[in-house]
C-alpha cells in the first residue's frame, strides 16, 4: 500500500531504493485487467473511421471515401461511399451517396443508394434519385423524386431495381 509521504516527497529528499524488485503488495483488481485485454483486443481491430461535419461547417466538392461513419451537422456537397451517413436536423448533404444506412433527420438532395435501411424522420426531407432495400418513412417527414427498390438478387448478379409509382 502506498502511503502519503511516499507521493508526495520533496525532490530534494532521496528516496529510498529498494534492494530487489518486490512484488506488488495488492493484486490488480479485475477491472483494470479487463480493460487491459480489452484494449489489446482494441489495437488488433481496425478503429472506425468517422468524419463529423460540425454545425458550422461548410464543405464542398469532395469526395469522402474509406469512411465508415459520416455525421453531418452542417452543409456537404460531396460524394460519399461509407456505410452510415446520420443527417442532423440542421444537416443538408447534396451529392451522390452510396451507403448501407442512411439515417436522415435533416435535409439530402441528390442521388441516394442505401444498400440495408433507410430511415427518414419527421423532420427529414430527401429528394433526387432514391434507390434503396428497406425505408422507414416517420410522420411530416418529405420524400419525392425516382424512387425506387433494391431487389435481392442471385449472388455474382448486380441488384435489379423497379420503379416505385
Amino acid at each position: 500500500m502506498l502511503q502519503k509521504d511516499g507521493l508526495f516527497r520533496r525532490r530534494d529528499e532521496p528516496q529510498p531504493r529498494p534492494a530487489a524488485p518486490a512484488a506488488p503488495a495488492q493484486p490488480e483488481p479485475p477491472v483494470l485487467r479487463q480493460e487491459a485485454g480489452k484494449q489489446a483486443d482494441k489495437g488488433e481491430e481496425r478503429k472506425e473511421a468517422k468524419l463529423i461535419v460540425g454545425p458550422d461547417i461548410k464543405m464542398k466538392g469532395v469526395e469522402v471515401t474509406d469512411c465508415d461513419t459520416l455525421v453531418v451537422e452542417g452543409r456537404i456537397e460531396a460524394t460519399l461511399d461509407s456505410r452510415v451517413i446520420q443527417i442532423a436536423q440542421n444537416g443538408t448533404f447534396s451529392g451522390t451517396v452510396a451507403v448501407d444506412t442512411a439515417e436522415i433527420h435533416g435535409r439530402l438532395e441528390g442521388e441516394l443508394t442505401v444498400r440495408k435501411q433507410l430511415v427518414i424522420h419527421g423532420t427529414g426531407k430527401v429528394s433526387g434519385k432514391i434507390r434503396y432495400a428497406r425505408i422507414k418513412v416517420e410522420e411530416g417527414a418529405e420524400l419525392a423524386g425516382e424512387i425506387s427498390v433494391l431487389e435481392k438478387s442471385p449472388p455474382g448478379l448486380p441488384p435489379l431495381q423497379r420503379r416505385i409509382q
